[in-house]
């Protein structure tokens, strides 16, 4: 009963993630749905080997767990990064973050976001450039960039986080050209996606509201203050920090993972504040654009300690 039920969830939460899938495709291309297909039949037969070598019934690749990891983990990557980068972030997800902790519901850390912190440290260029949006190639053209047989120069670009991070010391308005406003407004619409997405799941108990509100409402705070009507001197604005990088993704589909996060409300909520702040930190003054997913690991790391304090305050 308890696997019927949780093959449902898993099910239902990796149809949430659909929409964004899709307008992800619409913006950068099928590179998209290329990194969605690797890195499911990569983490399947990972998990499939490993569940063989560990004795255990393969049926359990059905409950959708790795199937979500697979997903997650793509939606993360860069549209046109290599082929091979892709199957190493995907096994080192499955084989080294997951099973070798034994499993669903022993890892401590997120599988997906491990698997993408580890090709960050890995490969920083390559997972800093990401397609032009709206850039006319083919599933060849595609292809051929992503086996490494066609040069990628004129077709990648920097995310509006990286851009906005490494820009001049010039202030918003003159920062913010047509070319840059387009660009980060095709990141809002993806974020926009996952948002309603997101709210799909809260509204249907799939997930708790907790974890996410508080990391929205903390990104708001910090991005208030640091704001400082837009000098050369600014941090960001609140909407361009809630509608950039993986803001939305991470915040419903990331942080309301049941095995990695706070079993009790107050440590949800306190789990949220945490990836808020170091996501906002990491963004800001850290040596990466995105803090989303280190931050996550972090608070993964002492989310035993906010069980701990929850249960016994």
């Amino acid at each position: 009963m308890k696997e019927t039920q949780t093959r449902r969830i898993m099910y239902e939460f990796n149809m949430a993630l659909v929409p964004g899938s899709l307008v992800m495709f619409y913006i950068f291309g099928v590179g998209v749905l290329i990194n969605i297909t690797i890195a499911v039949v990569t983490v399947v037969l990972c998990e499939c080997l490993f569940l063989k070598i560990r004795g255990l019934p393969t049926r359990t690749i059905l409950d959708g767990s790795a199937l979500a990891t697979g997903i997650l983990l793509a939606l993360t990557l860069p549209p046109l990064l290599p082929i091979s980068m892709v199957v190493l972030g995907s096994v080192f997800s499955i084989l080294v973050v997951k099973h070798i902790y034994g499993g669903l519901g022993n890892n401590i850390f997120n599988p997906a976001m491990a698997g993408f912190s580890a090709l960050v440290v890995s490969f920083p260029m390559a997972m800093s450039l990401w397609g032009i949006p709206f850039l006319d190639m083919t599933l060849i053209e595609t292809l051929e960039m992503k086996i490494g047989s066609l040069a990628i120069d004129g077709t990648t670009r920097a995310t509006p986080l990286h851009e906005f991070k490494f820009r001049e010391d010039v202030t918003n308005e003159e920062y913010w050209d047509q070319i840059r406003l387009q660009n980060w407004r095709s990141w809002a619409l993806i974020n926009l996606t996952f948002l309603v997405s997101g709210v799909y799941l809260i509204y249907t108990g799939l997930c708790k509201w907790y974890a996410p509100i508080a990391m929205l409402s903390t990104l708001i705070i910090l991005s208030i203050c640091f704001y400082d009507d837009g000098s050369s001197a600014s941090l960001g604005s609140p909407l361009f920090h809630l509608f950039s990088g993986a803001t939305m993704l991470g915040a419903f589909f990331i942080l309301t993972d049941p095995v990695t996060s706070p079993k009790l409300p107050l440590g949800q909520i306190i789990f949220g504040v945490g990836i808020g702040i170091l996501t906002f930190a990491i963004r800001m003054i850290g040596g990466y654009p995105e803090g989303v997913a280190f931050a996550v690991l972090f608070m993964n790391a002492v989310t035993p300690l906010i069980n701990y304090l929850s249960f016994h305050k």
